[in-house]
């Protein structure tokens, strides 16, 4: 029942930047952490960062000083700012959240991964 929907993606040159959008809908108590990860053709996933509902956030060590992860609680939404983009960037980006919602009538843990949105980075 929780949706997670990403926005903001596209195709941008070497040291453009971009934001990325998450927002979560459903009958949701409570998010205790939203993230992104990202993952190319051929490659493992990967987490790119992460951020609690209190603010503490993480950041994989390829994109700190060029990522800021930032979220919105009363709108259930995450932003990932992207700057100094590299083609190594070039991924399709997923959007994940894990907490408490009602499901069914009942409470329910979840974690939930959105469809993805692709960053694609020219050289």
């Amino acid at each position: 029942q929780v949706q997670l929907v990403e926005s903001g993606g596209g195709l941008v040159q070497a040291g453009g930047s971009l934001r990325l959008s998450c927002a979560a809908s459903g009958s949701i108590l409570s998010i205790n952490a939203m993230g992104w990860y990202r993952q190319a053709p051929g490659k493992q996933r990967e987490l790119v960062a992460r951020i609690s509902s209190g603010g503490t956030t993480g950041y994989a060590d390829s994109v700190k000083g060029r990522f800021t992860i930032s979220r919105d609680n009363a709108k259930n939404t995450v932003y990932l700012q992207m700057s100094s983009l590299k083609p190594e960037d070039t991924a399709s980006y997923y959007c994940n959240a894990y907490g408490i919602a009602i499901v069914g009538g009942i409470k329910q843990s979840y974690d939930t991964w959105g469809q993805g949105t692709q960053v694609t980075v020219s050289s």
